[in-house]
């Protein structure tokens, strides 16, 4: 029996949860199902799945050989679309989180030019503040912005993200405009409460170095939009990303200060599982990202 047809067997019958259900994908018997299963167990010399009439349980074996078995059939499927007429083609779902603010300026708008140039694709998008496990919640690319913590993940920088220290023209008029960054425990700052961003503090090139502002505040929020609305309210300063103030900087809303401390840039990233052999929707979502956010233009619209 071919080993190739056994896994896929494998596969389709987690997919739809009983051997029924995948033998009418497939146009052949529970049986034939069945013996595909029983054959691979035998081969293996493993146990994958457990059977009753009511449900299909995979064993902590079946659970690993499902996830190897995925990765090896995707690969064979992109070895194949990568060579065949037409060039390149993808199919399947892809799953793809993003940080909810920067996901909906940034992310959410192009997927459908990215579903559009590929039609055999679909795609999930989780928006969300925290740190999604991508390996264990089964995601397949993130994207995320500022500092990466150090991980088994594999990333890509995608373009730099530069942060600002802004304030409502009505706000420095109360209370002033700060010269340094050491002026900033007198002021009212908007912080971010959430776990994923800002962890370190804000950032500022300080003597020659790097340094990190750990500020108490009055007003905190885990939703940086929050945060963003409050400052141009004049409620205190903020420590926000380019994309998400230079409108509101070049109207008039809000206005930069400390630029003569602004730290390096950090980046915006690609994240994905370790894996050897990305799949071709994946590197294709990458790259799509990439030919939009490497354009300087495109930040400025």
């Amino acid at each position: 029996m071919d080993k190739l047809k056994q896994m896929e067997s494998f596969v389709l019958v987690t997919a739809k949860g009983s051997l029924t259900a995948a033998a009418q994908v497939e146009g052949v018997a529970p049986a034939v199902m069945g013996r595909r299963l029983d054959a691979l167990e035998a081969r293996l010399g493993v146990k994958l799945m457990l059977r009753t009439t009511r449900r299909l349980t995979l064993t902590p074996e079946g659970q690993a050989f499902l996830e190897d078995c995925q990765r090896l059939i995707t690969a064979l499927a992109d070895a194949e679309a990568a060579v065949s007429a037409g060039g390149l083609k993808a199919s399947g779902h892809l799953r793809v989180t993003a940080p909810a603010g920067f996901g909906r300026r940034h992310v959410a708008p192009l997927v459908p030019g990215f579903l559009a140039e590929h039609a055999e694709l679909s795609l999930s998008l989780n928006l969300s503040d925290r740190v999604v496990d991508i390996v264990h919640e089964g995601f397949d690319c993130a994207v995320r912005v500022g500092d990466l913590p150090d991980s088994s993940l594999v990333s890509t920088r995608l373009a730099d993200n530069r942060r600002l220290c802004v304030g409502a023209p009505g706000y420095l008029k109360r209370a002033g405009t700060p010269k340094h960054p050491d002026e900033l425990a007198r002021h009212a700052c908007l912080t971010l409460s959430s776990e994923a961003s800002q962890t370190r503090g804000w950032a500022f090139q300080i003597d020659g170095a790097v340094q990190h502002l750990r500020l108490s505040a009055r007003l905190d929020c885990s939703d940086g939009q929050v945060l963003h609305d409050w400052c141009v309210a004049g409620l205190g300063l903020a420590w926000r990303s380019t994309w998400e103030v230079e409108a509101d900087i070049a109207a008039g809303r809000l206005i930069s200060v400390l630029d003569g401390f602004a730290a390096a840039p950090n980046g915006i990233y690609a994240v994905f599982p370790q894996s050897r052999h990305l799949p071709l929707r994946v590197r294709l979502w990458v790259e799509h990202l990439r030919g939009h956010y490497g354009r300087a233009d495109y930040w400025r619209g």
